[in-house]
């Protein structure tokens, strides 16, 4: 055997172990909290089976069959051969399963929006706070303060009845109710860090104040933040589903989950499947969030490691 080919051989093995350790080091994370695992795998199920929803939907979402109305679940195929509706079809004879994978590419993404945007402003603001202190942390908490004092759901349903339904007024809403808290939860964690020996130290060695923010404060606060983000994801996809089931937040043909038990609450006691499926899927998704989201402040806060 040549050097070369013996050399591929032990670079190939090389990586392999490199990717094994990798996977074992990722699966000791969970050692003792194998809840916090399936809620984990299940969740990257879910948004895995909603980003490919058109390659997996057996049917589309918005095109409905009136010979097939509100059929139950069944594993039979449909008379002109298709896919067997397996959660049945709703009242315009459309597939349940294929509103619900589709229903989670819009439930997900207002979630995941409003987290990641209004998670900036909020941490930003709350950096900002936390850091100078003074009028600008008087300045910046007391619109929080006022922000924080209304009714969240009020505000936004109230937003969405003035300019109107739909995804884009809809995560707009949810922004203007769900940014205060991150701001809260960053400036309490500054509050601690600015006083710390190594942001006196870069002060004193002239470091600029973005640089002692974002290289030296924001990297030993963002656990915290991390689990707050994971947990408000969860809040919002609830937050969306009760606009959509009100009929002030996504609108036909789109899908989304609290829409579709929106539309199907009259035939809940003839067809059952519309309503229970999707209420299924969304307290499923919450609550692995939830649980992911409790790990994840268990793995980075030592004083919470094995408490769970």
């Amino acid at each position: 055997m040549s050097n070369n080919t013996q050399q591929g051989i032990d670079e190939k093995n090389s990586k392999s172990e490199v990717k094994k350790n990798a996977f074992q080091r990722f699966l000791q994370h969970f050692s003792g909290n194998s809840l916090a695992l399936v809620a984990f795998i299940l969740l990257i199920l879910i948004i895995a089976i909603s980003i490919f929803a058109p390659f997996i939907a057996p049917y589309d979402p918005a095109k409905g069959n009136i010979v097939n109305r509100l059929k139950p679940p069944t594993l039979e195929r449909p008379a002109d051969g298709g896919f067997p509706h397996i959660l049945g079809t709703d009242q315009q004879g459309r597939d349940v399963l294929s509103r619900l994978i589709y229903g989670g590419r819009v439930s997900m993404s207002v979630g995941f929006t409003v987290v990641a945007i209004g998670g900036t402003i909020g941490t930003l603001l709350g950096l900002i706070a936390g850091y100078f202190g003074g009028w600008t942390d008087l300045i910046i908490m007391r619109i929080v303060d006022v922000a924080s004092s209304f009714p969240g759901l009020l505000i936004a349903l109230t937003f969405v009845m003035v300019l109107g339904p739909g995804q884009a007024n809809l995560t707009i809403a949810l922004l203007l109710v769900g940014w205060m808290i991150y701001a809260r939860m960053a400036r309490s964690q500054v509050l601690t860090a600015r006083e710390s020996t190594m942001v006196e130290a870069s002060r004193a060695i002239g470091c600029s104040m973005p640089r002692i923010l974002f290289n030296h404060i924001l990297p030993n606060v963002i656990s915290p933040l991390i689990t707050t983000f994971v947990l408000e994801m969860a809040h919002m996809i609830s937050a969306e589903a009760n606009m959509s089931f009100l009929g002030y937040g996504i609108q036909p043909p789109a899908s989304s989950w609290g829409l579709m038990i929106g539309e199907g609450r009259q035939y809940i006691t003839s067809a059952w499947w519309i309503v229970v499926f999707p209420g299924l899927i969304i307290a499923l998704t919450v609550l692995c969030l939830n649980l992911v989201g409790n790990w994840v402040r268990e793995e980075f806060d030592p004083l919470q490691k094995g408490r769970h």
